[in-house]
């Protein structure tokens, strides 16, 4: 996300269900063009979350963890399966750009979609999924990862390293999470539960690099 799973940083248009009949990612057939509550014309505000914490790592630590897609089924709530379908690696001054295959899952459905995932060492993660997605009229998770200003009280009055400096720790890491589905209905449906996922998906992230990193250091 989701993306908001990172192998190495990954546009194709395409959408599959992997059950035999279609459903959605709420296990509801689309019931729009039946409600008398949803207008087929009507174009849904894309909602936009935003959750930033000072993780105990560094820059690159940060990034290494989002930037392995491949990893997204062990930590990303809800994130059942990735895969790079296509890859173009960059450097320092090139971002990373790849095609990934990802799979949500809710209760006992699951659908995939496909994101392009921009990554730039060791400042952002960005993924954005296809246009064609019947499910996601806008789905786009952005991670970007900042050293801590020396001034701030985390550092103790010790001084930090260059702020360019990807080793130096802690970090300030934040997540912009903008979506909007392509159906009403589902928008309706779906208000409630989404405004939590972002929240998820920050502790999830921490939890991520607890267990890659161990406690990490203040």
């Amino acid at each position: 996300m989701f993306k908001l799973h990172p192998g190495r940083c990954a546009n194709s248009h395409f959408f599959r269900s992997h059950l035999p009949c279609r459903r959605t990612l709420f296990g509801l057939p689309d019931l729009s063009s039946l409600s008398p509550f949803v207008n087929a014309d009507s174009n849904p505000e894309p909602q936009k979350y935003h959750e930033r914490k000072i993780l105990p790592y560094n820059r690159r630590q940060l990034y290494e963890v989002v930037a392995n897609v491949e990893s997204y089924p062990l930590f990303v709530p809800f994130c059942t399966g990735s895969r790079i379908l296509h890859s173009s690696r960059g450097d320092r001054t090139k971002p990373t750009t790849m095609d990934a295959e990802l799979s949500v899952g809710f209760l006992v459905y699951q659908e995939s979609y496909v994101s392009k995932v921009t990554c730039k060492p060791y400042e952002f993660v960005q993924a954005d999924a296809s246009s064609s997605s019947p499910l996601f009229k806008t789905l786009t998770t952005l991670w970007q990862f900042q050293p801590v200003p020396a001034t701030s009280p985390r550092h103790g009055g010790i001084p930090s390293n260059d702020a360019t400096d990807e080793h130096a720790s802690p970090s300030l890491v934040s997540l912009d999470l903008t979506y909007a589905f392509a159906s009403p209905l589902h928008a309706s449906i779906s208000a409630a539960f989404f405004g939590q996922v972002s929240k998820l998906m920050v502790r999830a992230f921490e939890e991520r690099c607890l267990a890659v990193y161990g406690p990490g250091r203040e």
